[in-house]
């Protein structure tokens, strides 16, 4: 059977962890406040913000305390019927007073992701084999599927493959995308390390950026 066609951007997608380790599905419960406008789509990437889970839009940065995880389905009583409702997505302001988000917040989780042309783009773009071990940016294009739930989000080259404050390190290529032009269509990728900035004063000042919130020693404040 033929790998399949990749004509657009599907989200973060859970594979396995780092050094092989098995991902049985795991997912944790983090709550969505009440009434919290806008969607979040299933292979959303997603934070923590005072207590509570919302949508990162970050592109060649992130939260400044970095990102919990990404988003798999949500859990509430529908305000219409009473009834408990399992979504694939949050379909955004819902009034209900126990939202619950999965979350695959694992710091150690590799994502297959697709490929675009830019920050915005749904557009399917080839990269370069040579990128592995290189860091991306994360593609938000400003709409999502009312229908299926899913994401579109994918990665992109921002022309700054070294920079330390991108989100995502690529892990791998994966070899049955190479498109006609012999570059990767789609990737594996984790999470990149948080990051230190210095300013200089009296006295000096050092910040935690980015990352994994479970690794930014700064913690998930509101931001």
């Amino acid at each position: 059977m033929a790998y399949p066609t990749v004509s657009a951007p599907y989200g973060f997608k859970p594979v396995n962890l780092i050094g092989g380790q098995v991902f049985a599905g795991q997912t944790r419960e983090l709550p969505i406040a009440s009434n919290t406008a806008g969607a979040i789509n299933n292979g959303d990437i997603v934070r923590i913000s005072s207590g509570v889970i919302v949508k990162e839009t970050g592109t060649t940065t992130v939260s400044a305390t970095g990102v919990v995880g990404v988003f798999l389905g949500c859990s509430y009583t529908s305000p219409v019927t009473n009834q408990k409702l399992f979504s694939n997505y949050y379909p955004g302001s819902i009034v209900a007073s126990d939202i619950l988000a999965y979350v695959a917040d694992d710091p150690d989780q590799l994502f297959q992701v697709a490929v675009t042309g830019g920050a915005t783009s749904t557009t399917i773009t080839g990269i370069s084999t040579l990128v592995i071990g290189n860091n991306l940016a994360i593609s938000q294009p400003s709409s999502n599927s009312t229908i299926s739930g899913n994401s579109n989000i994918g990665v992109y080259d921002s022309g700054s493959n070294t920079a330390f404050t991108l989100p995502v390190r690529v892990i791998a290529g994966i070899a049955e995308s190479v498109d006609t032009s012999g570059n990767y269509t789609e990737l594996i990728v984790k999470w990149n390390m948080p990051y230190i900035t210095l300013t200089e004063g009296t006295p000096n000042t050092v910040a935690y950026n980015g990352g994994h919130s479970y690794l930014n020693p700064t913690g998930a404040a509101s931001v």
